[in-house]
C-alpha cells in the first residue's frame, strides 16, 4: 500500500512540474488558462466515450479575479521563506526567554 500510494504522489508531483505548475507564477497562470480551456473539450469526450447522452448543458464561465494569482502565490511564498529565515533567530530568542523565565520562578 505504501508503494502504491508513494507512486501516486510522485506521478503527481511530476505531473504538475512537467505542467509549470511549480515553477514561476507566471508559469503556474499560464497552466491554469490551458486547464480552462481544456477541461469542457475532454469532459465530452469522456462522456461520449461512456456512451452517457449529454444535453448541450452550458457550463457556468469562469470566475474573473480581480487579482492576480500569480502576484499571491509569490507573496505567500515570500512570507514563508522570510518566516523560515528568521525561524532560528527567533527559537534562540524564545529559548533565552523561557530559561529566564524558569529561573525566575525558582529562585
Amino acid at each position: 500500500r505504501f508503494v502504491i500510494k508513494g507512486g501516486l504522489a510522485g506521478a503527481a508531483v511530476y505531473v504538475a512540474y512537467d505542467q509549470g505548475l511549480l515553477g514561476s507564477g507566471t508559469q503556474g497562470a499560464e497552466a491554469l488558462r490551458k486547464a480552462q480551456a481544456a477541461l469542457p473539450p475532454a469532459i465530452q469526450e469522456w462522456t461520449n466515450y461512456i456512451g452517457w447522452e449529454v444535453r448541450t448543458v452550458q457550463l457556468p464561465p469562469a470566475p474573473n479575479f480581480e487579482f492576480s494569482p500569480s502576484d499571491s502565490w509569490n507573496k505567500g511564498v515570500q512570507t514563508v521563506m522570510s518566516a523560515l529565515s528568521v525561524a532560528p533567530t527567533r527559537a534562540c530568542e524564545y529559548t533565552v526567554e523561557g530559561w529566564k523565565y524558569v529561573k525566575d520562578l525558582v529562585k
